[in-house]
């Protein structure tokens, strides 16, 4: 068996056009998502290392779980 190596980071995006406010994201990803008094995402902005896997889990589970699909992953490459 090998040793899954992740490497890179990654950050959540929002799409402000398609996001109403819901808040499912703060709720499944709390350490990514905080939310403003009208319950729109404020997305944390430095890169979450892929090696963080319960984070990785957490951002999987919030682009699920979004009503209105306004969230994403994007990979911001390599760590030095």
């Amino acid at each position: 068996m090998g040793v899954i190596r992740r490497t890179g980071s990654f950050v959540l995006k929002v799409n402000p056009i398609l996001c109403d406010g819901f808040g499912h994201c703060h709720e499944l990803a709390p350490e990514l998502v905080d939310i403003d008094e009208w319950g729109y995402p404020i997305i944390k902005k430095d890169p979450t290392p892929f090696g963080n896997v319960r984070a990785l889990q957490s951002a999987r589970y919030a682009v699920r779980g979004c009503p209105r699909q306004a969230l994403s992953i994007e990979r911001v490459g390599d760590q030095p």
